[in-house]
């Protein structure tokens, strides 16, 4: 067999792979939307879920979803950010970095089960909140701190050095590089990543399970004090989360209309992170255009 042949048969072999793998996908969501698209209406997206009763939706899980990655974000992003940058910058080849690295890999492998237990123990039961949405927000930046940092270093490192020399053949000092070269350089991929990152926060329901509840206290939208018990912006609040709804309502759900709230609920989440992953995508490349002028 010749070359030329072997690197046909190769190509053949990737592109029947991938194709397998986009049908796959493809059906699964064609799937999900076909049997759960019918029942998304305004009413399903805005009505507070019922427990009996038929006729109820999924606001509430909605809000609680977007304000737990919105305080999962707040935690995760930053830390993961200089993490980034010390790993790409400053971390040398020595036993601390290679420690560092071996921790970030085993965080990245465990079961959102496993990580669950340990929030239960840790952020629910030792510091006193109790089942709330902060302590399902450390859950989760325990969860995607280590694919943050990922994000970081590998943007960082795909800046090009020459752009650091020129910063600091002009007199720059290296945090001064860092500051306006690199993160502006690197600031595409970095969108990209807290992105991808957030949409994986949205679908998460294991850890969520043992941390930030499973069910949500009757939420009142014109109490802006955060430390009231209604306030829907209050953090130590117990907080149902869309996923982790769509898995009670599976398990344990008594309402007439289970199937319709389940498929409903199953169709908007999928649209969500889908809708998170191609907002990755052209985000990134709309920054990078405009940053290089291509």
């Amino acid at each position: 067999m010749n070359a030329r042949l072997a690197d046909k048969i190769a190509t053949l072999i990737f592109w029947i792979g991938a194709l397998i793998v986009i049908v796959i996908l493809g059906a699964m969501i064609a799937y999900l939307l076909y049997h759960g698209g019918k029942y998304i209406s305004w009413d399903f997206l805005t009505k507070p879920a019922q427990a009996i009763r038929a006729g109820g939706g999924i606001g509430p899980q909605i809000f609680n979803s977007f304000y737990l990655l919105f305080l999962s974000m707040l935690i995760t992003v930053p830390i993961g950010v200089l993490g980034g940058i010390y790993l790409a910058e400053y971390a040398g080849n020595n036993k601390l970095t290679e420690a560092i690295r071996l921790s970030i890999e085993t965080l990245n492998s465990l079961p959102s089960i496993v990580v669950g237990l340990f929030g239960l123990l840790v952020f629910v039961n030792m510091t006193g909140w109790g089942y709330s949405l902060i302590a399902g927000a450390l859950a989760l930046t325990v969860i995607n701190l280590p694919l943050m940092v990922r994000f970081t270093e590998e943007a960082i490192r795909g800046v090009p050095p020459s752009l650091r020399e020129a910063s600091l053949a002009l007199g720059a000092n290296r945090w001064q590089t860092i500051l306006r070269v690199v993160l502006p350089g690197a600031f595409p991929g970095l969108v990209s990543g807290a992105i991808i990152t957030s949409g994986r926060v949205f679908g998460e329901a294991a850890a969520l399970l043992f941390t930030a509840g499973m069910s949500s206290p009757a939420l009142d939208f014109s109490q802006w004090n955060i430390f009231h018990p209604a306030s829907p912006l209050n953090p130590f609040r117990p907080a149902e989360t869309l996923a982790v709804h769509i898995w009670k309502v599976n398990t344990e759900g008594l309402i007439p209309d289970l199937r319709r709230v389940a498929d409903g609920s199953a169709a908007v989440l999928i649209l969500v992170v889908l809708g998170f992953n191609m907002a990755a995508r052209w985000l990134g490349s709309r920054i990078y255009r405009k940053m290089t002028a291509t």
